[in-house]
């Protein structure tokens, strides 16, 4: 597989130029900051609270920014000739998914500045985090090529946010509606249990069960991104 930096930077930059344009997407950029503030400034401050906000900036911020971003290269025609450019997928898909990881990740460290929530192991955190990121990402570029213009996207990004940030909250009626246990298998619970294993120095099988969850999910999501945008390329 041919990769090609100078593509790649080339995406990146004209990614960013459209991104910093659409003043409805990058809004988005800062409404993890507004939700970080208020779970502050009313002292909540357990783990539950610290991954709400996190994993609502992963849906709000990761995914709805990437399907934007897709929908609008496709809105414009341009995504067209970028496929039919001699740019190569991961060429294509690495350059289009930089820009978003660098601003999730930039994200995600003032909201947990924010949230005053100190990790108990940072680097596990930040790797953990990393792979959501990822994950995201790859479900953003399915809405994205699913949708045909950027309204279209904002509306199928909400589904993402309904089920992986909100998907955790429904374990607590796992007792009383035992399907509804299957969430702990979400990659947001994951993320959440992985955090509560690292407060609790829990023993490292655990947390290595929890990253081989989420990098499941996330395999399968980059793997049906790339089978989507190889689709896409095919058709008229």
């Amino acid at each position: 597989m041919n990769i090609s930096i100078k593509r790649i930077q080339a995406i990146f930059t004209k990614d960013y130029k459209e991104f910093s344009r659409n003043y409805a997407v990058s809004i988005m950029v800062f409404m993890p900051f507004v939700l970080a503030l208020f779970y502050n400034k009313m002292g909540i401050h357990t783990i539950d609270s610290y991954f709400m906000t996190i994993n609502l900036t992963l849906a709000m911020v990761t995914a709805f920014v990437q399907s934007c971003l897709i929908a609008e290269e496709k809105e414009s025609n341009t995504l067209r000739s970028l496929m039919m450019s001699p740019a190569s997928i991961a060429d294509i898909l690495i350059g289009k998914s930089s820009l978003v990881f660098a601003i999730s990740a930039i994200v995600l460290a003032v909201t947990i500045y924010l949230l005053g929530y100190k990790p108990g192991n940072v680097l596990v955190l930040a790797l953990a985090l990393a792979v959501s990121i990822l994950f995201y990402i790859a479900l953003g570029t399915i809405c994205g090529l699913f949708t045909k213009t950027v309204m279209e996207a904002s509306v199928a990004a909400l589904p993402v946010m309904g089920i992986f940030s909100f998907g955790p909250m429904v374990l607590g009626l796992s007792e009383k509606y035992p399907i509804a246990g299957i969430a702990e298998w979400l990659p947001s619970s994951q993320l959440i249990l992985l955090a509560e294993g690292l407060e609790a120095a829990m023993p490292a099988k655990e947390i290595v069960v929890s990253f081989a969850v989420m990098i499941g999910w996330t395999i399968a999501a980059i793997i049906a991104a790339s089978v989507l945008y190889k689709k896409r390329m095919t058709d008229d």
